[in-house]
């Protein structure tokens, strides 16, 4: 019997290319990006360029042809050099699946081959300030007015609105037959009247920027509803699988860069006879945090191969799944890399301290650990709910 393939030559070239783009930038770049109040817009046309960006995308619109495995695998390694694409999550993940997936031809036509090259982003807007990770709460409603749609509602922590070209909006509308409300996603362009934003202070060094948005009698045309009305449940989780798995993705990237950093120190600190690294209390946590990596990897690349299989109930478990894993090993080699650095962990020129905050985003964002344990015990254990 011949073994498994994991990992397929063609994507271990493609990291290793991806790795290459990275170091080119490094985290140097990022940190000064950040500090000047920038974008990382040479990093991102680049690997525009490069195929990079649009990898997840289908070829007739621009894109390279693969999947979600491919793109969470460019993510990941632009992260291990210390200058992750928080973008990547929202744009070619997210819309440009949903878009891929459900949009009408005049929609993918329109945006598909932009978010591919890198000419154009969207963003992403689902979370609201009373709703937080109960998505059936969302109380941002979309009405018919003749032959338009007309939307009123909040939105809040929604990442990189100021540079995106649209942003895809979750709304609810009625069910004519229920009563009832059903999600919906409609494409709302930046400069459209009555889509207001505001930033959010946030206490994160990105250079992507938080808002809130609001919506009042944003008037949109028909042809901005994405897909089928009645789909929109189905719409809704194809882009939330993947990303899942790109927050994933980020969190691995954010966690090797870190590990890497402390066992380079590790290796070369010496305060007594043999470098710091050849203590176990010093060597034993980093082999148990890159243990806890590459676990997390191994789901992430199960969720990911899953969902480009089609088989979104799988991937939805498992993106969960990866997700958290992967959160939870970003948080610990973080907190283990600066540990190991001791003061000088904290210190600019090392640049770890600022991942403290950033490592635990992932635990937080798209949705909570406590919300995937809730996901778990009641999808894959079948115990009862709470709520």
């Amino acid at each position: 019997m011949s073994n498994p393939v994991i990992e397929t030559e063609e994507h271990r070239a493609l990291r290793e290319a991806v790795a290459a783009l990275g170091k080119r930038y490094g985290r140097a770049y990022f940190a000064r990006v950040v500090a000047e109040g920038k974008h990382t817009d040479e990093l991102w046309a680049e690997a525009a360029k490069l195929g990079y960006l649009g990898v997840n995308l289908p070829e007739e619109y621009g894109g390279g042809g693969g999947g979600i495995v491919e793109l969470s695998l460019v993510l990941e390694e632009l992260g291990a050099a210390g200058c992750p694409l928080l973008m990547m999550v929202v744009s070619p993940a997210i819309c440009g699946t949903v878009l891929a997936r459900f949009g009408t031809e005049e929609q993918k036509r329109t945006w598909l081959p932009g978010l591919a090259d890198g000419s154009r982003t969207m963003a992403f807007g689902i979370t609201e300030p009373d709703a937080g990770s109960n998505s059936h709460r969302i109380t941002t409603t979309a009405r018919q007015d003749g032959e338009d749609w007309v939307l009123n509602g909040r939105k809040v922590f929604i990442s990189g609105v100021d540079i995106a070209d649209a942003t895809l909006i979750v709304g609810r509308t009625e069910d004519a037959r229920t009563g009832r409300l059903k999600p919906c996603l409609f494409i709302v362009p930046r400069e459209t009247p009555g889509f207001g934003r505001s930033p959010i202070a946030m206490e994160l060094a990105a250079p992507e920027k938080q808002f809130e948005l609001t919506l009042d009698d944003v008037r949109l045309p028909a042809e901005a509803l994405v897909g089928d009305e009645d789909a929109g449940l189905l719409q809704l989780f194809a882009g939330l699988n993947p990303e899942r798995i790109m927050t994933a993705a980020f969190a691995l990237g954010m966690g090797r860069y870190a590990l890497d950093r402390a066992v380079d120190y590790a290796r070369t600190r010496q305060v007594w006879k043999e470098p710091i690294g050849a203590h176990q209390a010093i060597a034993h946590p980093l082999a148990q945090a890159h243990i806890e990596l590459e676990l997390a990897r191994l789901m992430m690349q199960k969720a990911a191969h899953l969902y480009d299989a089609g088989d979104d109930m799988g991937a939805g478990e498992a993106a969960n799944m990866a997700k958290y894993a992967a959160a939870e090993a970003a948080v610990h080699a973080v907190d283990q890399a600066v540990h190991t650095l001791g003061g000088n962990g904290l210190t600019q020129e090392y640049g770890l301290g600022s991942m403290i905050t950033a490592a635990r985003v992932a635990r937080i964002a798209p949705v909570s650990r406590e919300m995937i344990l809730n996901f778990v015990s009641h999808q894959t254990l079948g115990l009862p709910k709470s709520y």
